[in-house]
């Protein structure tokens, strides 16, 4: 082979190895930009809330149902002239009474308080669920925040209905106590059935949680998960400048996510700037245990020393707004 075409395939290797390197370079980088930990505590259930509506069965007199039924013909009938005397006064009174039932329930129908009550009705075997999202981005100065959910998550009672209300109500607390360091926000809501509410609310989780490489910390039901910090993250010697990660701190950002799903209509007004983050914090954070079905809170990073930039901010919180 001639020193020429040597020289020429010297010349077109050079350009395709620096090409070749950038790329994994590229990619390793990548790699270690998705490398998100996450922290969650969650519990709850939908399934269908007992009716307190019993059913009595009738006991047949001898001559009927109805003293004075007559032949044992529906109540119904004294009133028409069968039987008579005491059954006839007996029907027209339940008559009446059954009357004044549906007129009452045609009532609430037409004004549409059966489809806005939701819970307390015990006449609703499926009543109308709220599934709401609330999102809070903050600059990662708010160092105590991550340590507080920490500890919100290690004590927290999620199999109770009044230990998940003060879950939401501590999380919403432990925001509310940090207004200098918010940056951006979220909110929408969601009304749907019992028995569409379910998918929806674990849709929105299932997307959450997908934006963790991994949940460091988790509650779920009184099933406390923790991984050690040292193995969600890199060892100091596997990282060029050790310093690098005193530097940077906890990360650039911090998010949070709020989830409810509550029985009856709930509406978190949009999020444009300090003021309505505050009330919608106040809102979901007031939720009462008998109001809440099912709740999740989410937040990364969460391993110390993790790091949430304002490119992974922008790829996977892109429907968040400055505040």
């Amino acid at each position: 082979m001639s020193k020429k075409i040597q020289q020429t395939i010297k010349s077109i290797l050079k350009p395709l190895f620096l090409i070749c390197l950038v790329v994994i370079l590229a990619l390793g980088q990548a790699d270690t930009a998705l490398a998100r930990s996450g922290g969650r505590i969650g519990g709850g259930s939908f399934r269908r809330m007992p009716s307190s509506r019993t059913y009595t069965p009738r006991t047949r007199a001898p001559g009927g149902y109805y003293p004075g039924g007559g032949f044992g013909f529906p109540f119904l009938l004294p009133f028409w002239g069968i039987g008579g005397g005491f059954g006839g006064l007996f029907s027209i009174l339940i008559f009446i009474a059954i009357a004044n039932f549906m007129m009452q329930a045609f009532r609430r129908f037409a004004s549409g308080e059966g489809e806005e009550a939701g819970y307390g009705s015990s006449y609703n075997s499926n009543p109308l669920v709220s599934v709401t999202r609330l999102q809070v981005g903050l600059l990662a100065d708010a160092r105590s925040l991550q340590p507080e959910l920490n500890q919100i998550a290690q004590k927290a009672d999620t199999n109770s209905p009044q230990g998940r209300a003060e879950v939401l109500q501590e999380a919403s607390l432990a925001l509310l106590r940090h207004p200098e360091y918010w940056v951006y926000a979220g909110s929408d809501t969601k009304q749907a059935r019992l028995n569409a509410a379910e998918t929806e609310f674990n849709r929105l989780t299932l997307a959450e949680r997908s934006k963790f490489t991994g949940e460091t910390l988790s509650n779920v039901n009184n099933q406390l998960k923790a991984v050690l910090t040292e193995d969600a993250l890199p060892s100091a010697k596997e990282v060029d400048n050790p310093t690098d990660l005193i530097k940077e701190g906890p990360g650039e950002y911090i998010i949070v996510t709020l989830l409810a799903a509550t029985l009856g209509k709930m509406t978190i007004p949009a999020i444009n700037n300090t003021d309505d983050l505050r009330q919608a914090l106040g809102q979901i954070g007031s939720l009462s245990g008998e109001q809440l079905l099912a709740m999740e809170v989410l937040w990364t990073p969460q391993a110390e020393g993790d790091i949430l930039t304002s490119d992974d901010v922008l790829a996977e919180y892109a429907d968040l707004k400055i505040i």
